[in-house]
């Protein structure tokens, strides 16, 4: 009885670390995307500063309430759109304290002539607003908050200076932890969040129907990283150890099967010496012996050797389609490139060129992908198809954000095209393009769903298909 219930507990507490483990991978997932994690920011860094203002107002008779209303429609300007034109500390600060002392100037002016009247004064309500706008226009400082801080010093009776200074220091305390928040974390944060930026260093490469580009593709990928490790992998067919069923060692193995098996380590392990030489990555050779090649004995090896990526030559179907082979594998945990060469036999990939449609995570992998492979000092093209002019503002947008979080160099085009007609014009111009499986239902990856799947032969470049693990 004890034992059952000991059973059950143990049972319950498995289910709930998964449980957990689901979500967490799930708030990674929505974290990862740019809109939600600045969303997040807003909601947690705006309040805790204007907190913190708001305790320095508090403690000191310096800092007015007057100015709560600029500074936090500025703090959240400033971490809705980090990239945006109001998004440097000069303008923010400078902006705001323009503004104030504009409205400053205005209000002296007013009270020097004589034209003030009631409790708030019209012209210098004007005079503030126009003082403002030439001087930021001037200054190229304009900023929304500037003319609410020229408008509220009308309110603040004899304490306009320290109104300004209160305005000075808030606004340079805001800027300096936006600052530190953009550098350290927000442009970081392919580092932090995306999981192939410090991933997919250790990479298989099934040897069975592969050429030495698809391993020396793998080894630029792998060699990107200081820990990048590459594995050969192959079979020995074991029916031939039915046929020589007499010829058997002390331990019952066929003499052929390990005869053949050596053959082939041998083949690989002097491929594994020339990857390491030529991309500086540690590299091995693994054999096994079975009837053929499947996407189960990859997957086991894979996780035997600690792999978290595996690149597989592309392969077809007879009847149209993805091969049973590479399903298999697009059916697992793990990371899979399937890599189409051209025939060009290529040893290094100079140009890039990634097809998304948006931003998410095979995205963000397609364009870590490019970077570890593209020749150093040369640009990533990254790109995107649209169907109607109307949507070319929110696609420019969208490729922003999404190599904005990557450092290197990056060009990005969007193209009022179909993605296969797009990808056949540019295609000459680039050594590898990257697409997505048809598993992400992307326009880029029903480039590669029948019919059309049988144009990447057409096309005068390699071609890497990306597929993220289905766990991620």
């Amino acid at each position: 009885m004890l034992e059952r219930v000991r059973d059950a507990l143990f049972a319950l507490a498995s289910r709930l670390r998964r449980l957990e483990r689901r979500e967490l991978d799930a708030f990674s997932r929505w974290l990862e995307r740019t809109g939600n994690l600045l969303h997040l920011s807003v909601l947690v860094f705006v309040p805790l500063l204007i907190a913190a203002v708001t305790w320095l107002a508090n403690a000191t008779a310096a800092v007015s309430f007057l100015l709560f209303p600029p500074l936090a429609s500025g703090t959240y300007t400033l971490f809705a759109d980090p990239e945006g034109t109001y998004a440097t500390p000069s303008t923010f600060v400078g902006g705001m304290t323009a503004g104030a002392l504009c409205g400053w100037l205005a209000l002296a002016l007013v009270a020097a002539t004589g034209l003030d009247g009631g409790s708030v004064s019209a012209s210098g309500a004007a005079l503030s607003v126009f003082f403002t706008g030439l001087c930021t226009w001037a200054l190229d400082l304009e900023e929304p908050a500037a003319f609410s801080t020229a408008l509220l010093v009308l309110l603040t009776g004899n304490a306009q200076l320290a109104y300004v200074l209160g305005i000075v220091v808030s606004s340079t305390f805001v800027a300096l932890a936006f600052v530190l928040w953009r550098r350290h974390f927000y442009q970081q944060r392919a580092r932090y969040l995306y999981g192939t930026t410090t991933g997919d260093d250790h990479v298989l490469v099934p040897m069975g129907d592969a050429d030495e580009t698809v391993a020396r593709f793998a080894a630029s990928i792998a060699g990107a990283h200081d820990a990048g490790k590459v594995v050969l992998f192959d079979i020995v067919d074991e029916t031939d150890a039915e046929q020589d069923a007499d010829a058997t060692d002390g331990q019952g193995e066929s003499i052929s099967v390990k005869r053949a098996a050596g053959d082939v380590a041998r083949q690989l392990e002097s491929l594994s010496a020339d990857l390491e030489t030529a991309y500086d990555v540690s590299c091995e050779a693994v054999v096994a012996a079975a009837s053929a090649q499947s996407a189960g004995l990859v997957l086991r090896t894979a996780r035997q050797q600690n792999c978290d990526l595996v690149v597989a030559p592309y392969a077809e179907h007879e009847s149209g389609g993805l091969s049973s082979f590479l399903k298999g594998l697009f059916d697992s945990e793990i990371d899979v490139i399937a890599f189409h060469s051209n025939g060009t036999r290529r040893r290094r990939w100079r140009n890039s060129l990634v097809a998304v449609r948006g931003a998410g995570d095979t995205a963000r992998a397609m364009v870590d992908f490019a970077i570890r492979v593209t020749k150093p000092r040369r640009s990533v093209t990254v790109s995107t198809c649209i169907d109607d002019e109307s949507r070319r503002r929110t696609a420019e947008s969208t490729l922003a954000d999404l190599v904005d979080a990557f450092s290197g160099r990056f060009e990005t085009h969007v193209a009022t095209a179909s993605v296969e007609i797009y990808l056949t014009r540019v295609a000459p111009r680039y050594d590898v393009c990257f697409v997505g499986s048809s598993t992400d239902r992307s326009a880029a990856s029903r480039f590669i769903s029948p019919p059309t799947f049988r144009k990447l032969s057409d096309l005068e470049a390699d071609v890497a298909i990306v597929h993220r693990g289905r766990h991620r």
